[in-house]
């Protein structure tokens, strides 16, 4: 008896708010898909459950469809040998957890695991700017994906293939520090002056809480109150012609800037894919050009202005369709084919 070829593949996106589940084809399409919130406090033992009903979900979805395999984007580090969660900053109670040790062998296909913004950057790769760069005939040897949103991260693809490091940990762009000063803000990794720290929308609205604060600050900011000012309000400020907006969010793209040219010189990409709720603002402030200029003026050779700066193709659906393509790859999420 033959086997009937696999049709669709199962992609988790499990971030620390929501974890989203989709049935994805091998052209990309998403067939279907479902999610469900993670439950504040929710221990080990619920979050898993929780994880195992979507799929059930999907399962039952597909019916006759044979499933090629799970592929799974989690917001945090994951061991590249093992698939283990590594202190999970949003996910706490899954640390340790290997997902596909867990999974597997009940499931009967393969689980494939890696960390949200890699997979991202391999799902722009195969099915968002890279494919659209390819179909154009551009080059997009080396895809770098930075995520700038709550934080900041970072995934590369280098000719087709994801670049990890020795434990699965390369490409943490929102780390680098930028700002060396004793008056530089702390990060949450405990560092001082990471671009996370500076540019990231926490940092746009921790620092425009303060900024509005201010005695005899003029600003549409200081008539909120401190919990109603995120990056998004600083962002709509800021489109209104708000002078302390703009300000705010100009300091955040020459951060930006500094932080992107060190990853052209790190990784040398033709490809730069912006994503993440910072990401589009700046989009939609018609700034992404701006900010291509500051890193062309930094960049130390032509080989390094040698780049194409672009929004996400995929926006929130990049992690899921990264995973994705890591099951139709047969990729174990290590970078090596399995």
């Amino acid at each position: 008896m033959t086997t009937p070829a696999a049709t669709a593949a199962l992609a988790m996106d499990w971030g620390g708010t929501w974890n989203r589940i989709a049935v994805v084809d091998q052209q990309g399409e998403m067939l279907w898909q479902s999610r469900l919130p993670n439950a504040p406090e929710a221990d080990q033992e619920q979050l898993l459950a929780g994880g195992a009903g979507l799929i059930e979900q999907a399962r039952e979805w597909c019916g006759n469809r044979a499933i090629a395999g799970l592929g799974i984007a989690v917001a945090g580090p994951v061991a590249a040998t093992t698939g283990a969660l590594l202190d999970p900053p949003n996910l706490a109670a899954l640390n340790g957890v290997s997902l596909k040790a867990l999974w597997e062998p009940d499931l009967g296909f393969p689980v494939r695991i890696g960390n949200d913004a890699n997979l991202a950057a391999l799902g722009e790769y195969r099915y968002g700017a890279g494919l659209e760069a390819r179909r154009r005939q551009n080059t997009a040897a080396t895809l770098v994906y930075v995520t700038v949103s709550t934080g900041i991260g970072g995934g590369v693809i280098d000719r087709g293939r994801m670049f990890l490091g020795a434990n699965g940990m390369a490409a943490e762009i929102g780390h680098q520090v930028v700002d060396r000063s004793s008056s530089a803000p702390r990060c949450q990794c405990g560092a001082q002056g990471c671009l996370e720290s500076l540019a990231s929308g926490t940092a746009i609205a921790r620092i425009a809480r303060q900024r509005a604060a201010e005695p005899g600050t003029n600003s549409a900011l200081s008539n909120l109150a401190a919990g109603q000012i995120t990056a998004e309000t600083v962002f709509e400020a800021a489109g209104q012609g708000d002078a302390l907006a703009q300000e705010l969010v100009e300091a955040a793209v020459q951060t930006l800037a500094v932080g992107l040219v060190n990853t052209l010189h790190l990784y040398n990409p033709d490809l730069l894919v912006m994503g993440g709720g910072v990401s589009a603002g700046l989009v939609r402030q018609g700034l992404l050009p701006h900010l291509n200029t500051l890193m062309l003026e930094r960049a130390m050779s032509e080989g390094h202005r040698n780049f194409r700066l672009v929004p996400s193709r995929l926006g929130d659906a990049a992690g899921m369709m990264g995973a994705a393509a890591l099951v139709w790859s047969g990729d174990d999420g290590d970078g090596s084919t399995g």
